[in-house]
Parts: C-alpha cells; sequence; structure tokens
C-alpha cells in the first residue's frame, strides 16, 4: 500500500532532491538534477520501478522522525521489540552527488534488512550490476552509473541488491551511494562521518542566519530551509517542487510536472528571502530571473528548466501506474508554451521589489524594463490562461489585469522617484485606464464582488492576492465584500480555500481536487490587512497544524480526508507561510491576540 504524501520527507544538495518514507524507503531521486530522470521511481509505481529501503526485519513498535535542528539532516528512529536503532539521511552538499544513510544503534539489538533497487529511466531500465574492488557495487545504464559502498555485506537477489545486518547499541552502519558517467572510473569512496559534519555545518551555517520571527521562527526556519534545499544553487532558480505527478485529487488526472521554475514565485520568494536578510539568495534568484527571461518580451514564457530552459515538452509515462493509481504520470510541462499575461507583472514587482531592498538592477534588467512594459501597453487587452494555468478556453482573467497594472504602477513608482517625470506620467496612465477597466469590467454588481473574468459569475481565490499587491486597499467596501464571497463559495471544511470553484471549474480538466494551500495564507494576509486578527490567528493555526510531522507542507490538502495532495514539498506553500509569518510579528497584531501558536507536534507515525 503507498504511504501517504506526508509520510514523507525530503533531503537535498541544493542540485536535486529525494523522497524518504517513514518506512525507510527511498522512493523518488532524479540524478543528478531535479528535472533529471528518476533511478528511483517506487512513488509513482511499485518497488520494482526503484527504490532503496533500510529498515528493520521485524515490524516497528513506533517510529519517530525529526531533522537535526538547523538542517536537512533526517532522523528515522525504529523501535522494535529488540531495541531502538536510528536511520540518518542526508544529501552532501558539493560538486558531486552523494547520498549517505547511515544505521546508528541505540538500545538492545535491532536487526535490519536493505534493499538497493536501481531502475534507470523513471523505474524502465534494470542497469548492467558488477562488484568493485572495494566491496561495493556498480550499476551501469547507458551513460550513468550509480556505485553503492556500505559497512555491510551486499548480494544480489531477483535483480536487487540486498544485506541483511544486525545492529547493536553505539555501533554505526554507513552506506554511501554515488552518481557519476558510466564512461568514467567510479568516484572514490568518501568517509560517511566526515560528510555528516560537512553537511551539517552547511546547513547550520546558513539557518542560523534567520532572524527571530516571533513564537514562529522555528516553522519559518524550516520553510526557509525547504526553500533553499529547492534551490538549484549553479543557477539560482528556485522550483516549484522535487516531484511530478503526485495528484490533486486521488485517481484524477491532475497530475503535474512541479520540477522548474516558474517566474509567477518571484516576488513573493524575493519578498520572503529579502525580509529575513538572505540577500545572496535573492540577488542569485533575481539573476536567475533576468537570465532567464531576457529576449524578447513576447517570448516570456511563466516557467522555464532549472538552467533557464525553455523547451519543456509534456510527455506522458506509460510504464508508470501513478501515484494511488492516478494517471497519467507526465514529464515536462505544457504551461510553457501558454500566455499567461500576469508573469510580467511578477517580473516587475520582482524587480522593483529588489530595488527598493537595496539589490540594483543589472544592465540586462534596465533594458528590459521598458521593453516589457512598451508590449504590455497593447498586451494586457488580450485574453489569456490565468495563474491557475487552465486548460480551455483563454478569458480575459481579473488577476492577469491587475498584475498587468501592477508592472505599470511600479514602474511610474520608479520613474517619479529617479526620472525622466515624462514617462512616469505616461506608466501612471497606462496604470489608471487598467485599474478603471477592471473596477468596471471585473466587478459584478449583483454579486458585489469581483470575478475570476470579464462577464462571468465565478469567483476565484487570485482577487485575494488585489489587496496584497496594492491595487486596492483591503478595506475597501469592494475588497471586503469579495472576501466575504471568496469565504462564502471557496471555503471548506476547516475554512481551507479552493482556488475557484470545483463544481463547474470551467479549466478544460475534470472537476475535483483539494484546497490550495496558498490561498488559505493570502486569506490569512487579507484578514491581517482588514484588523481581522483573531481570524487571521485562527486560521494561521490550523495551517500550520497540517505541516507534516518534519514541518513540511503539500501544494494541497484534503480537509475531509485529512491528507496532503499535490506535489511535495511545495515552494509556494512555505512562501505562503512564511509571508504571513512575517506579517504576524510586524506589530500589525494587537499584543494580547498573540497567543502560542500551534506547533506542528513530532508525532509517531503510525
Amino acid at each position: 500500500m503507498a504511504l501517504k504524501i506526508e509520510n514523507y520527507a525530503m533531503i537535498g544538495d541544493c542540485k536535486t532532491a529525494a523522497m524518504v518514507g517513514h518506512n525507510g524507503s527511498i522512493d523518488w531521486l532524479c540524478l543528478p538534477r531535479f528535472d533529471s530522470a528518476a533511478c528511483f521511481a517506487a512513488l509513482l509505481g511499485d518497488a520494482e520501478n526503484g527504490r532503496w529501503l533500510i529498515a528493520p526485519k521485524d515490524e516497528p513498535i513506533e517510529t519517530l522522525r525529526r531533522y537535526r535542528a538547523g538542517t536537512l539532516v533526517l532522523e528515522t528512529e525504529f523501535r522494535t521489540k529488540g531495541g531502538s536503532a536510528t536511520l540518518i539521511d542526508f544529501m552532501v552538499p558539493a560538486d558531486r552527488a552523494e547520498l549517505v544513510r547511515i544505521v546508528v544503534g541505540g538500545q538492545g539489538r535491532v536487526e535490519f534488512r536493505a534493499e538497493f533497487v536501481a531502475r534507470f529511466n523513471y523505474g524502465e531500465t534494470v542497469p548492467w550490476v558488477t562488484r568493485l574492488n572495494d566491496g561495493g557495487i556498480s550499476a551501469i545504464a547507458g551513460p550513468e552509473r550509480l556505485v553503492l559502498r556500505a559497512a555491510a555485506a551486499l548480494h544480489g537477489e531477483d535483480l536487487k541488491t540486498v544485506s541483511e545486518f544486525a545492529v547493536e547499541a553505539g555501533a554505526s552502519i554507513p552506506f554511501v551511494l554515488s552518481y557519476g558517467p558510466s564512461f568514467q572510473d567510479p568516484l572514490a569512496a568518501i568517509d560517511a562521518f566526515d560528510a555528516l559534519k560537512r553537511t551539517e555545518a552547511f546547513w547550520r551555517g546558513w539557518s542560523d542566519r534567520c532572524p527571530e520571527v516571533g513564537p514562529w521562527t522555528e516553522l519559518v526556519k524550516r520553510s526557509l530551509i525547504a526553500l533553499k534545499a529547492l534551490t538549484y544553487a549553479p543557477t539560482g532558480g528556485i522550483i516549484a517542487a522535487p516531484t511530478t505527478s503526485l495528484p490533486e485529487l486521488i485517481g484524477g488526472i491532475r497530475n503535474w510536472d512541479y520540477r522548474f521554475c516558474w517566474l509567477r514565485d518571484a516576488t513573493f520568494t524575493l519578498l520572503a528571502l529579502m525580509h529575513l536578510g538572505y540577500y545572496d539568495e535573492a540577488r542569485a534568484w533575481r539573476d536567475w530571473l533576468l537570465r532567464t527571461v531576457a529576449g524578447s518580451p513576447e517570448q516570456v514564457q511563466i516557467v522555464y528548466g532549472v538552467g533557464g530552459e525553455r523547451w519543456l515538452p509534456e510527455l506522458t509515462v506509460p510504464w508508470l501506474a501513478g501515484y494511488e493509481r492516478s494517471s497519467p504520470v507526465r514529464i515536462g510541462n505544457a504551461a510553457y508554451q501558454q500566455l499567461q499575461l500576469d508573469v510580467l507583472g511578477e517580473v516587475a514587482d520582482a524587480m522593483f521589489q529588489a530595488r527598493k531592498g537595496g539589490i540594483g538592477l543589472t544592465e540586462r534588467g534596465r533594458a528590459l524594463q521598458p521593453l516589457m512594459l512598451n508590449y504590455l501597453t497593447s498586451a494586457w487587452r488580450e485574453a489569456d490562461q490565468g495563474i491557475w494555468e487552465v486548460r480551455g478556453e483563454r478569458q480575459h482573467f481579473v488577476h492577469s489585469k491587475v498584475m498587468a497594472w501592477v508592472a505599470f504602477d511600479r514602474a511610474a513608482k520608479e520613474f517619479a522617484a529617479e526620472g525622466p517625470i515624462q514617462a512616469a506620467r505616461h506608466w501612471r496612465a497606462v496604470a489608471d485606464e487598467i485599474h478603471a477597466d477592471v473596477c468596471e469590467r471585473g466587478f459584478d454588481r449583483e454579486l458585489e464582488s469581483f470575478v475570476q473574468a470579464y462577464g462571468s459569475k465565478r469567483l476565484d481565490a487570485g482577487l485575494l492576492l488585489m489587496p496584497l499587491v496594492g491595487f486596492l486597499p483591503a478595506t475597501d467596501p469592494r475588497v471586503r465584500n469579495t472576501v466575504r464571497a471568496i469565504e462564502k463559495r471557496l471555503l471548506v471544511k476547516d475554512e481551507f480555500v479552493l482556488r475557484y470553484e470545483r463544481a463547474n471549474p470551467g479549466d478544460g480538466l475534470p472537476p475535483g481536487e483539494g484546497a490550495f494551500l496558498a490561498c488559505s495564507f493570502w486569506l490569512v494576509d487579507n484578514y491581517i490587512l482588514q484588523g481581522r486578527y483573531l481570524e487571521a490567528r485562527k486560521l494561521f493555526d490550523r495551517l500550520l497544524s497540517r505541516c507534516n510531522d518534519v514541518g513540511l507542507l503539500a501544494e494541497e490538502y484534503d480537509p475531509f480526508a485529512g491528507r496532503m495532495l499535490g506535489n511535495f514539498p511545495q515552494a509556494y506553500s512555505h512562501v505562503g507561510l512564511i509571508c504571513c509569518a512575517l506579517n504576524l510579528t510586524r506589530g500589525t497584531c494587537p499584543a494580547g491576540e498573540r497567543a502560542e501558536p500551534q506547533r506542528p507536534a513530532m508525532r509517531p507515525i503510525a
């Protein structure tokens, strides 16, 4: 039976990441990059599609997990009838790709079994396995090689490499997996314990810079570490999630590849990093952004590869059944071909916020800005596919128009401060024209609410961003009424927020999905801006309680089934957590309403 999405934890090296189940099985790993083909793909199939299990031979009485403080080093403690032992998992942030697993004895004696099932090309290709002179094994398929070295004996069994060993109190059994080209000699062995020290020092040296964020400091730090782990260090790009095709509805077809970089995340990610003092990461993200979108504004995409790649063809993997039979499994994302005009506003806002934060524009950025604005001067009138990347007909989405306004509003403010004043007046005039158009055509007087698209009666949680980007004050009666309408029609059990009405989504796909967690964080921010502090705290605490046992969030949550949905962990969800925590500690909330938050407990896993 498949593990629930929340039963996984992430380890990574800032180039790729692995999904580690609470049962000691690594069920997803792409090497050497986030978007490379997986060599362990059991997450989307079964054990025969590749996994690496290290677990007690007897069913544990209890299993506990935690990250070592301030790090991405995962500890899974197994308690059995014979004793207890801890499995330490981490990837080494270095030029070479190394995944280390160390079994450490706690009490008594625990017998373990390890099963290493390498399957290249998303679980399809069985490698050629040979034994190395040092006792390790080499698994080769085409250009790729995995090398596994262990302090325990390894042997072949039914196209698997297995090991059976026992660990007693104080003993440690290390396993090291290395990745490299098959046409070169295997990488030299590393010392697992030295690698552990270096990895802990790397993460603590980075996370210790996180400032105090009231009572949410540790949760914010954990979210920051997740964002750092989702960063492709060579370029600075930040991916949406390290997985593909984890479903938004169990058994459904809303299964997408999120191992790429969305421009839409730029502004909120930059703000989160800058407000917490991580200017180097913010600057790297800014530089990735400018390198990636530079060129003709008409060719700006909404999503790119981690290196800035533009061609992301969407394919299906027929030999993988999908997570809990949710098919198809998709590789690549056809949304790269969509027209989503809001991203130009998000790019403009990201550059504006970077300058406000003291990160000046590069020459490329200064040259790009007028080109984008000139293109958007006419393009904002077009219909597009919008923030939710609908696969139906293009519409005049209100959020897209609002973000076009953002582009011209920020330009007007910049030129008003730095000149020439004629340019500031010109961009302000365009911004005012868009503003008037949205207020006239995007507001439904019968509903007394803004709507998803011109002429539509549907609501959309993207409307919650209007006061967050400054389009209208949160106290404006039209915004208040829109929030009330969203509360009435888009809130589901426990007040989680849907992206839009799922009974008739009008997005070209069958209905049905969970509550989109980022939207729920946006509602928290709206409550704060409207002075509804107790409601903000109540919803924020509820969101925090949905973090899994190691503090991670997926894209969506099903409050009826009580489980996570969508790709995991999701950068946008963690950005939302960080931004809400910052807003709640900026002095906006009266001191008497700042009770201790509910923290996700370090609880046993059934």
